[in-house]
């Protein structure tokens, strides 16, 4: 979801003497919680890979998997650093934009019911603010799959460490946000190549918007959250808190302040949801189980671009998601990264396995010319929650994925 400047963040470096917070591990690292652990879930092994997490640098993390019918929640090292409290598997957790698969899905469920169609043109639903011959040639489906060449506005909006202090107690309308986006420089031509940018489903929310004459948030938590009893899972609006049992957010070049109390409407439909990780789990288990799309819909949306047209064996992007290959084959979901807090959410293409990552620092990476050992760990438990039967440390090196900040080590990119 955000993403910085390596040039700005040099240029920064030199001229404020921020370090990275490197929090040891503690007696509460090695803590986790967990229920019903099925057999082919190694609950050892799950426990001691994410207990590795906080003791290779963040404060805690919390995570879900799941193998079949049976399921795994757990948590390790601490949610704050004032009070060093442990945090809890049930944690709510910003997820930043993981938000947008939430969202096409949505909008995807208007394509089922017929009000739209992939193919509209943007100008159609939106000629106010999509006007001319940009909203005639970029489509609906551009926006989705990123491949409209409408410029990023958080580039422009958190280009800086003092923007990270100023935009968290800004409030911002989605028309303000999409005037940054589309004042940028075009990132390509309409349908050409993938472009990563959170402009794209700031449009999307105003085009659900205009279709059904209710607010976008509201849709999303009528068509998607409630149906699936995800009762940790929202959208803050104007609240700048997180209710409910929820760990801190320590964004790394800032020391120790606790971000956990941040406004979050500048991310709206792109990056804005708060959930746990086992409503992530949820969720993705009913999408890929085609309980909430038609098949050729769910089709239509795990037909993916290549983030790089010259190496697409490392995956692409769906409509809201996206595909990246593991030791032991291609896994289906998305990535996001705010001041703070980042989250991972992988699932096997049928949804029988699944593992959802969170952890409650951000931005470590930024004076790493290495693979940061919290880079490591985090892919150690993905590799443990989705290939067990593979070696430890065994390959995995997708592209930088989209949704994490872009100062990032190995994938899957923390």
């Amino acid at each position: 979801m955000v993403r910085f400047s390596q040039t700005r963040w040099i240029m920064l470096a030199s001229l404020l003497l921020t370090t990275a917070v490197i929090v040891g591990p503690t007696a509460a690292a090695g803590r986790a919680y967990r229920i019903e652990v099925a057999p082919e879930l190694d609950r050892s092994a799950l426990r001691r890979a994410l207990a590795a997490v906080p003791a290779a640098g963040v404060p805690g993390a919390v995570a879900a998997a799941r193998t079949g019918r049976q399921s795994w929640i757990g948590a390790a090292g601490i949610a704050d650093l004032a009070q060093a409290r442990p945090i809890r598997p049930w944690s709510r957790h910003r997820v930043g934009s993981i938000t947008k698969t939430f969202v096409s899905t949505t909008l995807l469920r208007l394509v089922d019911e017929g009000a739209l169609g992939l193919d509209d043109q943007v100008g159609r639903w939106l000629p106010d603010l999509v006007p001319g011959v940009l909203g005639q040639r970029v489509t609906v489906r551009m926006l989705l799959n990123h491949t409209s060449g409408i410029g990023n506005y958080t580039d422009v909006l958190l280009d800086s460490l003092s923007a990270v202090e100023r935009v968290g107690s800004t409030p911002y309308s989605p028309a303000e946000l999409v005037s940054i986006g589309l004042g940028l420089p075009r990132t390509g031509e309409p349908g050409e190549v993938f472009g990563y940018s959170n402009t794209n489903y700031i449009l999307v929310g105003l085009v659900i918007e205009r279709v059904t004459g209710n607010p976008a948030t509201d849709e999303v938590t009528r068509r998607v959250i409630w149906p699936l009893r995800l009762a940790d899972t929202y959208f803050p609006g104007g609240d700048r808190t997180i209710r409910g049992p929820h760990a801190g957010a320590y964004f790394a070049p800032l020391g120790v302040r606790n971000f956990g109390e941040y406004g979050m409407t500048w991310a709206w439909t792109a990056g804005e949801l708060i959930a746990t990780m086992d409503d992530l789990n949820r969720f993705f288990r009913a999408l890929l189980g085609g309980r909430l799309l038609s098949a050729a819909t769910l089709a239509e949306m795990l037909s993916t671009v290549p983030f790089d047209p010259e190496a697409p064996e490392f995956g692409g992007y769906g409509l809201g998601i996206y595909r990246t290959a593991t030791p032991c084959g291609e896994v289906w979901g998305h990535d996001g990264g705010v001041i703070g807090q980042l989250t991972i959410s992988l699932h096997s293409r049928d949804g029988g396995r699944q593992a959802s990552l969170g952890s409650n620092l951000s931005h470590y990476q930024l004076y790493a010319a290495e693979p940061h050992p919290i880079d490591i760990a985090a892919q150690e438990f993905l590799r443990v929650a989705h290939c067990p039967d593979s070696p430890a440390g065994a390959a995995w090196t997708p592209p930088s994925l989209p949704g994490i900040p872009a100062i990032a080590g190995p994938a899957p990119n923390w």
